[in-house]
Protein backbone atom coordinates (compact mmCIF):
# COMPACT_ATOMS: atom_id res chain seq x y z
CA UNK A 1 0.00 0.00 0.00
CA UNK A 2 0.89 3.95 0.18
CA UNK A 3 1.80 5.05 3.35
CA UNK A 4 2.05 8.64 4.50
CA UNK A 5 4.28 8.82 7.86
CA UNK A 6 3.57 12.42 9.58
CA UNK A 7 6.39 13.30 11.53
CA UNK A 8 7.67 16.77 13.14
CA UNK A 9 11.10 16.15 12.48
CA UNK A 10 13.29 13.33 10.70
CA UNK A 11 16.52 12.23 10.66
CA UNK A 12 19.32 13.90 10.13
CA UNK A 13 17.35 17.17 10.74
CA UNK A 14 16.39 15.81 13.80
CA UNK A 15 17.50 13.17 15.48
CA UNK A 16 15.20 12.86 19.12
CA UNK A 17 13.68 9.43 19.59
CA UNK A 18 10.60 10.16 18.09
CA UNK A 19 12.40 11.28 15.24
CA UNK A 20 14.65 8.49 15.06
CA UNK A 21 12.38 5.96 15.60
CA UNK A 22 10.01 7.48 12.31
CA UNK A 23 13.12 6.51 10.27
CA UNK A 24 13.92 3.08 11.28
CA UNK A 25 9.97 2.38 10.95
CA UNK A 26 9.47 3.70 7.39
CA UNK A 27 12.74 1.45 6.45
CA UNK A 28 11.23 -1.37 7.34
CA UNK A 29 8.05 -0.68 5.63
CA UNK A 30 9.70 0.18 3.05
CA UNK A 31 10.71 -3.12 1.68
CA UNK A 32 6.77 -4.22 1.14
CA UNK A 33 5.01 -0.23 0.69
CA UNK A 34 5.56 2.61 -1.01
CA UNK A 35 6.81 5.19 1.92
CA UNK A 36 6.31 8.87 2.05
CA UNK A 37 7.32 10.99 4.29
CA UNK A 38 5.41 14.40 5.23
CA UNK A 39 7.67 16.74 8.08
CA UNK A 40 9.49 20.02 8.32
CA UNK A 41 12.70 21.97 8.00
CA UNK A 42 13.58 25.27 9.23
CA UNK A 43 15.03 27.70 6.52
CA UNK A 44 14.62 31.23 7.28
CA UNK A 45 15.85 32.61 4.08
CA UNK A 46 13.13 30.15 2.37
CA UNK A 47 9.38 31.12 1.80
CA UNK A 48 7.46 30.09 5.05
CA UNK A 49 5.38 26.74 4.39
CA UNK A 50 7.59 26.32 1.28
CA UNK A 51 7.76 22.25 0.44
CA UNK A 52 10.45 20.81 -1.48
CA UNK A 53 10.96 16.70 -2.07
CA UNK A 54 13.74 14.78 -1.54
CA UNK A 55 14.58 11.31 -0.22
CA UNK A 56 15.51 9.84 2.80
CA UNK A 57 19.29 9.98 2.77
CA UNK A 58 20.05 6.50 4.21
CA UNK A 59 17.09 4.82 1.98
CA UNK A 60 16.35 6.71 -1.48
CA UNK A 61 12.70 4.85 -1.98
CA UNK A 62 11.29 6.64 0.59
CA UNK A 63 10.20 10.30 -0.50
CA UNK A 64 10.23 13.21 2.42
CA UNK A 65 7.96 16.35 1.69
CA UNK A 66 10.12 19.05 3.31
CA UNK A 67 7.49 22.39 4.92
CA UNK A 68 9.23 24.69 5.78
CA UNK A 69 8.40 26.32 8.91
CA UNK A 70 10.78 28.47 10.87
CA UNK A 71 9.94 27.62 14.76
CA UNK A 72 10.86 30.62 16.10
CA UNK A 73 7.80 32.51 13.96
CA UNK A 74 4.99 29.75 15.01
CA UNK A 75 6.76 28.05 18.36
CA UNK A 76 2.96 27.65 19.99
CA UNK A 77 0.57 27.53 16.94
CA UNK A 78 -0.80 24.57 16.90
CA UNK A 79 -3.19 24.98 14.05
CA UNK A 80 -1.84 26.26 10.85
CA UNK A 81 -4.04 26.61 8.07
CA UNK A 82 -1.88 26.91 5.06
CA UNK A 83 -0.26 23.39 6.36
CA UNK A 84 -3.61 22.10 6.46
CA UNK A 85 -4.28 23.24 2.72
CA UNK A 86 -0.58 21.78 1.57
CA UNK A 87 -1.17 18.76 3.03
CA UNK A 88 -4.70 18.15 1.51
CA UNK A 89 -3.26 18.50 -1.93
CA UNK A 90 -0.26 16.67 -0.81
CA UNK A 91 -2.60 13.42 -0.41
CA UNK A 92 -4.46 14.04 -3.51
CA UNK A 93 -1.59 13.50 -5.33
CA UNK A 94 -0.04 10.75 -3.75
CA UNK A 95 -3.17 9.09 -2.24
CA UNK A 96 -1.89 7.14 0.39
CA UNK A 97 -4.39 4.34 2.21
CA UNK A 98 -3.06 4.72 5.28
CA UNK A 99 -1.69 8.12 7.19
CA UNK A 100 1.09 7.41 10.08
CA UNK A 101 0.96 10.35 12.61
CA UNK A 102 3.88 10.02 14.38
CA UNK A 103 3.93 14.00 16.18
CA UNK A 104 2.45 17.15 15.19
CA UNK A 105 3.99 19.75 17.38
CA UNK A 106 5.40 22.35 15.19
CA UNK A 107 3.16 21.20 12.37
CA UNK A 108 -0.27 21.54 12.44
CA UNK A 109 -2.93 19.37 14.71
CA UNK A 110 -6.27 20.79 12.61
CA UNK A 111 -3.79 18.26 9.45
CA UNK A 112 -6.32 15.86 10.92
CA UNK A 113 -9.46 16.71 9.07
CA UNK A 114 -7.81 17.43 6.16
CA UNK A 115 -7.18 13.40 5.64
CA UNK A 116 -10.75 12.91 6.96
CA UNK A 117 -12.19 14.58 4.34
CA UNK A 118 -10.06 12.37 2.39
CA UNK A 119 -11.93 8.91 3.72
CA UNK A 120 -8.01 7.54 4.81
CA UNK A 121 -7.44 6.50 8.19
CA UNK A 122 -5.38 7.64 10.77
CA UNK A 123 -2.76 5.61 13.28
CA UNK A 124 -1.12 7.99 15.55
CA UNK A 125 2.29 6.78 17.87
CA UNK A 126 1.84 7.76 21.31
CA UNK A 127 5.59 9.52 22.21
CA UNK A 128 4.76 11.60 24.97
CA UNK A 129 2.27 13.80 26.52
CA UNK A 130 1.81 16.34 23.86
CA UNK A 131 -1.84 15.30 23.40
CA UNK A 132 -2.65 15.73 27.00
CA UNK A 133 -0.45 18.81 27.70
CA UNK A 134 0.49 21.62 25.49
CA UNK A 135 4.40 21.79 25.96
CA UNK A 136 4.34 17.62 25.85
CA UNK A 137 6.52 16.75 29.00
CA UNK A 138 4.76 17.78 32.21
CA UNK A 139 7.04 19.89 33.49
CA UNK A 140 6.48 23.48 34.26
CA UNK A 141 8.40 25.99 32.33
CA UNK A 142 7.64 29.17 34.66
CA UNK A 143 8.64 28.95 38.55
CA UNK A 144 9.41 31.57 41.17
CA UNK A 145 12.84 32.03 43.05
CA UNK A 146 10.77 29.91 45.79
CA UNK A 147 9.45 26.94 43.89
CA UNK A 148 11.56 23.84 42.03
CA UNK A 149 13.23 24.42 38.90
CA UNK A 150 11.08 22.60 36.50
CA UNK A 151 8.72 21.46 38.26
CA UNK A 152 6.64 18.48 37.50
CA UNK A 153 3.24 19.04 36.55
CA UNK A 154 0.91 16.69 38.29
CA UNK A 155 -2.01 16.97 35.05
CA UNK A 156 -3.25 19.27 32.85
CA UNK A 157 -5.93 22.48 34.27
CA UNK A 158 -6.17 25.35 31.95
CA UNK A 159 -5.36 27.78 34.71
CA UNK A 160 -2.33 26.02 35.85
CA UNK A 161 -1.05 25.76 32.25
CA UNK A 162 -1.59 29.19 31.63
CA UNK A 163 0.45 30.41 34.77
CA UNK A 164 3.00 28.11 35.19
CA UNK A 165 4.21 27.79 31.57
CA UNK A 166 2.89 30.62 29.39
CA UNK A 167 3.40 33.42 32.06
CA UNK A 168 6.59 34.29 29.52
CA UNK A 169 3.58 35.89 27.44
CA UNK A 170 2.27 38.11 29.44
CA UNK A 171 2.96 41.66 29.46
CA UNK A 172 4.76 41.71 32.44
CA UNK A 173 2.46 44.64 34.05
CA UNK A 174 1.33 44.24 37.40
CA UNK A 175 -2.14 45.58 36.50
CA UNK A 176 -1.88 43.64 33.71
CA UNK A 177 -1.38 40.06 35.13
CA UNK A 178 -5.35 38.99 35.79
CA UNK A 179 -6.48 40.00 32.53
CA UNK A 180 -3.55 38.37 30.55
CA UNK A 181 -3.71 35.49 32.83
CA UNK A 182 -7.67 35.21 31.75
CA UNK A 183 -6.17 35.06 27.98
CA UNK A 184 -3.88 32.30 28.11
CA UNK A 185 -6.23 30.05 30.54
CA UNK A 186 -8.68 30.67 27.82
CA UNK A 187 -6.08 29.66 25.02
CA UNK A 188 -5.13 26.44 26.72
CA UNK A 189 -8.93 25.63 27.18
CA UNK A 190 -9.78 25.74 23.45
CA UNK A 191 -6.41 24.20 22.81
CA UNK A 192 -7.45 21.14 24.71
CA UNK A 193 -11.17 20.95 23.34
CA UNK A 194 -10.07 21.33 19.83
CA UNK A 195 -7.69 18.28 20.35
CA UNK A 196 -10.17 16.97 21.49
CA UNK A 197 -12.08 17.12 18.54
CA UNK A 198 -9.05 15.78 16.57
CA UNK A 199 -9.29 12.66 18.33
CA UNK A 200 -12.13 11.51 16.66
CA UNK A 201 -10.64 11.15 13.45
CA UNK A 202 -7.59 8.57 14.93
CA UNK A 203 -8.83 4.95 14.18
CA UNK A 204 -6.08 3.72 16.63
CA UNK A 205 -3.11 4.87 18.59
CA UNK A 206 -0.30 3.11 19.64
CA UNK A 207 1.38 3.31 23.06
CA UNK A 208 4.73 2.24 23.03
CA UNK A 209 4.93 1.57 26.93
CA UNK A 210 2.33 0.22 29.37
CA UNK A 211 2.80 3.41 31.81
CA UNK A 212 1.88 5.79 28.41
CA UNK A 213 -1.26 3.45 27.74
CA UNK A 214 -2.39 3.45 31.20
CA UNK A 215 -2.11 7.38 31.68
CA UNK A 216 -4.06 8.39 28.56
CA UNK A 217 -6.60 6.10 29.59
CA UNK A 218 -7.21 7.38 33.88
CA UNK A 219 -5.84 11.04 32.65
CA UNK A 220 -6.98 11.64 28.90
CA UNK A 221 -9.88 9.44 28.56
CA UNK A 222 -8.52 7.62 25.46
CA UNK A 223 -11.31 5.15 24.82
CA UNK A 224 -8.86 1.47 25.12
CA UNK A 225 -10.25 -0.14 22.05
CA UNK A 226 -8.90 2.56 20.27
CA UNK A 227 -5.14 2.50 22.06
CA UNK A 228 -2.92 -0.51 21.86
CA UNK A 229 0.45 -1.44 23.38
CA UNK A 230 3.37 -2.05 21.08
CA UNK A 231 6.83 -1.37 22.05
CA UNK A 232 9.32 0.17 19.71
CA UNK A 233 10.79 -1.82 17.05
CA UNK A 234 14.79 -2.07 16.07
CA UNK A 235 16.68 -2.92 13.35
CA UNK A 236 19.36 -5.51 15.05
CA UNK A 237 21.48 -5.19 12.42
CA UNK A 238 22.71 -2.11 14.16
CA UNK A 239 23.42 -3.59 17.73
CA UNK A 240 25.54 -6.15 17.69
CA UNK A 241 29.45 -6.47 17.17
CA UNK A 242 30.26 -4.47 20.04
CA UNK A 243 33.75 -4.75 21.19
CA UNK A 244 34.61 -2.26 24.03
CA UNK A 245 37.93 -0.69 23.66
CA UNK A 246 40.53 -1.60 26.44
CA UNK A 247 42.32 -0.46 29.29
CA UNK A 248 39.90 2.60 29.94
CA UNK A 249 38.33 3.60 33.20
CA UNK A 250 35.13 2.51 34.49
CA UNK A 251 32.90 4.98 31.54
CA UNK A 252 29.45 6.17 31.78
CA UNK A 253 27.44 7.43 28.82
CA UNK A 254 24.66 9.69 27.62
CA UNK A 255 23.15 9.87 24.39
CA UNK A 256 20.83 12.81 24.03
CA UNK A 257 20.15 16.27 22.97
CA UNK A 258 21.25 19.15 25.33
CA UNK A 259 18.23 20.15 27.18
CA UNK A 260 16.83 20.75 30.77
CA UNK A 261 14.00 17.81 30.66
CA UNK A 262 16.81 15.61 29.54
CA UNK A 263 18.37 15.99 33.27
CA UNK A 264 21.83 16.47 31.79
CA UNK A 265 22.60 18.67 34.90
CA UNK A 266 22.04 16.25 37.15
CA UNK A 267 24.13 13.51 35.70
CA UNK A 268 26.72 16.64 35.44
CA UNK A 269 26.65 17.52 39.43
CA UNK A 270 26.51 13.29 40.27
CA UNK A 271 29.44 12.61 38.50
CA UNK A 272 31.20 15.20 40.37
CA UNK A 273 30.54 13.24 43.35
CA UNK A 274 31.87 9.96 42.18
CA UNK A 275 34.98 8.83 43.78
CA UNK A 276 38.12 6.27 41.89
CA UNK A 277 38.97 5.89 38.21
CA UNK A 278 35.79 6.79 36.03
CA UNK A 279 34.77 8.79 33.25
CA UNK A 280 31.66 10.31 31.96
CA UNK A 281 31.37 10.48 27.97
CA UNK A 282 28.44 12.81 26.41
CA UNK A 283 27.01 12.38 23.36
CA UNK A 284 25.06 14.84 21.72
CA UNK A 285 24.57 18.05 19.05
CA UNK A 286 25.64 21.22 20.84
CA UNK A 287 23.59 23.81 21.43
CA UNK A 288 25.36 27.32 22.44
CA UNK A 289 23.45 28.53 25.27
CA UNK A 290 22.53 24.89 26.88
CA UNK A 291 26.05 23.66 26.28
CA UNK A 292 28.31 26.58 27.64
CA UNK A 293 25.32 26.51 30.79
CA UNK A 294 26.10 22.70 30.97
CA UNK A 295 29.59 23.40 30.55
CA UNK A 296 29.68 25.77 33.87
CA UNK A 297 27.93 23.53 36.09
CA UNK A 298 30.89 20.87 34.84
CA UNK A 299 33.34 23.85 35.66
CA UNK A 300 31.74 23.57 39.36
CA UNK A 301 32.22 19.88 40.43
CA UNK A 302 36.08 18.99 41.53
CA UNK A 303 39.19 19.34 39.01
CA UNK A 304 39.79 15.44 38.85
CA UNK A 305 36.58 14.66 37.48
CA UNK A 306 36.35 17.76 35.98
CA UNK A 307 38.86 16.56 33.53
CA UNK A 308 37.44 12.73 32.97
CA UNK A 309 34.39 14.62 31.16
CA UNK A 310 34.27 14.44 27.68
CA UNK A 311 32.10 16.17 25.36
CA UNK A 312 31.82 14.29 21.69
CA UNK A 313 29.84 15.33 19.12
CA UNK A 314 26.29 13.55 17.32
CA UNK A 315 26.72 10.37 16.19
CA UNK A 316 25.23 8.82 13.50
CA UNK A 317 22.55 6.49 14.21
CA UNK A 318 23.38 3.61 11.52
CA UNK A 319 26.84 3.77 13.69
CA UNK A 320 25.68 3.92 16.78
CA UNK A 321 27.82 0.60 18.19
CA UNK A 322 31.16 2.08 16.65
CA UNK A 323 31.01 5.67 17.68
CA UNK A 324 29.20 5.26 21.08
CA UNK A 325 28.63 1.93 22.68
CA UNK A 326 32.26 0.78 22.24
CA UNK A 327 33.31 3.27 24.86
CA UNK A 328 30.96 3.31 27.48
CA UNK A 329 30.17 0.75 30.48
CA UNK A 330 27.16 1.82 31.46
CA UNK A 331 24.04 4.39 30.00
CA UNK A 332 22.70 6.52 32.07
CA UNK A 333 19.01 8.47 31.66
CA UNK A 334 18.79 11.01 33.84
CA UNK A 335 15.72 12.73 32.48
CA UNK A 336 13.82 15.09 35.05
CA UNK A 337 10.37 14.32 32.51
CA UNK A 338 9.07 11.37 32.87
CA UNK A 339 9.86 9.58 29.92
CA UNK A 340 7.76 6.56 28.58
CA UNK A 341 9.88 4.43 26.49
CA UNK A 342 13.78 6.03 25.24
CA UNK A 343 15.21 4.65 22.58
CA UNK A 344 18.96 4.27 23.81
CA UNK A 345 17.17 2.19 26.99
CA UNK A 346 16.29 -0.84 24.57
CA UNK A 347 19.25 0.00 22.55
CA UNK A 348 21.92 -0.58 25.41
CA UNK A 349 19.83 -3.71 26.44
CA UNK A 350 20.04 -4.84 23.38
CA UNK A 351 23.93 -4.65 23.67
CA UNK A 352 24.46 -5.66 27.10
CA UNK A 353 25.30 -2.47 28.44
CA UNK A 354 23.29 -1.96 31.62
CA UNK A 355 21.29 1.31 32.59
CA UNK A 356 21.15 3.56 35.12
CA UNK A 357 17.62 5.43 35.44
CA UNK A 358 15.33 6.99 37.59
CA UNK A 359 12.87 4.83 39.02
CA UNK A 360 9.22 5.97 37.75
CA UNK A 361 7.65 6.08 34.33
CA UNK A 362 8.65 3.73 30.89
CA UNK A 363 12.13 4.10 32.77
CA UNK A 364 11.31 2.03 35.40
CA UNK A 365 9.24 -0.32 33.36
CA UNK A 366 12.44 -1.52 31.04
CA UNK A 367 15.12 -0.91 33.59
CA UNK A 368 13.85 -2.65 36.47
CA UNK A 369 16.64 -2.67 39.88
CA UNK A 370 18.94 -4.75 40.13
CA UNK A 371 17.76 -6.45 37.62
CA UNK A 372 19.11 -5.67 33.88
CA UNK A 373 20.14 -1.97 35.60
CA UNK A 374 19.86 0.29 38.26
CA UNK A 375 17.53 2.85 39.19
CA UNK A 376 17.22 5.92 41.18
CA UNK A 377 14.96 7.99 42.98
CA UNK A 378 13.86 10.75 40.18
CA UNK A 379 15.74 13.82 40.07
CA UNK A 380 17.71 13.17 42.78
CA UNK A 381 21.60 13.90 42.54
CA UNK A 382 22.90 12.30 45.60
CA UNK A 383 20.81 9.40 44.65
CA UNK A 384 21.98 9.29 41.05
CA UNK A 385 25.33 9.25 42.52
CA UNK A 386 24.99 6.27 44.99
CA UNK A 387 24.21 4.27 42.11
CA UNK A 388 26.62 5.29 39.69
CA UNK A 389 29.42 4.61 42.38
CA UNK A 390 28.37 1.33 42.89
CA UNK A 391 29.73 0.14 39.59
CA UNK A 392 32.49 1.66 39.38
CA UNK A 393 33.28 0.30 42.63
CA UNK A 394 32.17 -3.01 41.51
CA UNK A 395 32.36 -3.44 37.47
CA UNK A 396 31.38 -6.93 37.80
CA UNK A 397 28.18 -6.06 38.80
CA UNK A 398 27.86 -4.02 35.69
CA UNK A 399 28.03 -6.31 33.49
CA UNK A 400 26.22 -8.94 35.53
CA UNK A 401 23.12 -6.89 34.92
CA UNK A 402 24.02 -5.62 31.37
CA UNK A 403 24.11 -9.53 30.74
CA UNK A 404 20.35 -9.61 31.27
CA UNK A 405 19.23 -7.11 28.85
CA UNK A 406 15.57 -6.86 27.73
CA UNK A 407 13.09 -8.28 30.46
CA UNK A 408 10.04 -8.23 28.54
CA UNK A 409 11.73 -11.40 26.28
CA UNK A 410 12.76 -14.95 27.15
CA UNK A 411 15.95 -14.29 25.59
CA UNK A 412 17.16 -10.96 26.61
CA UNK A 413 16.60 -9.40 23.23
CA UNK A 414 14.29 -6.11 22.03
CA UNK A 415 11.78 -6.43 19.32
CA UNK A 416 13.28 -6.62 15.68
CA UNK A 417 12.10 -4.91 13.39
CA UNK A 418 10.04 -6.97 11.02
CA UNK A 419 8.67 -8.42 13.51
CA UNK A 420 7.17 -5.04 14.70
CA UNK A 421 6.51 -3.74 11.43
CA UNK A 422 4.07 -7.37 10.96
CA UNK A 423 2.05 -5.96 14.03
CA UNK A 424 2.14 -2.92 13.03
CA UNK A 425 0.60 -4.01 9.65
CA UNK A 426 -1.71 -5.83 11.54
CA UNK A 427 -2.96 -2.18 13.39
CA UNK A 428 -3.41 -0.98 9.78
CA UNK A 429 -5.39 -3.47 8.69
CA UNK A 430 -7.60 -3.14 11.39
CA UNK A 431 -7.99 0.78 10.34
CA UNK A 432 -8.40 -0.23 7.27
CA UNK A 433 -11.28 -2.25 7.70
CA UNK A 434 -13.07 0.16 10.29
CA UNK A 435 -12.89 2.83 7.61
CA UNK A 436 -14.74 0.51 4.97
CA UNK A 437 -17.05 -0.06 7.44
CA UNK A 438 -17.70 3.70 8.26
CA UNK A 439 -18.28 4.27 4.48
CA UNK A 440 -20.23 0.45 3.87
CA UNK A 441 -22.80 2.66 6.41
Amino acid sequence: MKILKIIHGYPPLYNAGSEVYSQILCHGLSKNHEVHVFTREENPFANDFSLRMTQDSLNPDITLHLINIPIEKFRYRYQHPTIDQILGNLLKTIKPEMVHIGHLNHLSSSLMTEIAKQNIPIVYTLHDYWLMCPRGQFIQRNSSKDEELWALCEGQSDQKCAKKCYAGYFSGAIEEESMDLNYWTDWVARRMEHIHDMLQYVSYFIAPSRYLYKRYVEEFGLPEDKLIYIDYGFDLKRLQNRKRIPNEPFTFGYIGTHIPAKGIQHLISAFGLLTGNCALRIWGRPNAQNTNALRSIAAAIPLQNQQSIEWLSEYKNECIVDEVFNFVDCIVVPSIWVENSPLVIHEALQLKVPVITANVGGMSEYVQHEKNGLTFEHRNVESLAIQMQRLVDNPTLAQQLGARGYLQSTNGNIPDLAAHVDEVEKIYQRALNKQNDLNIH
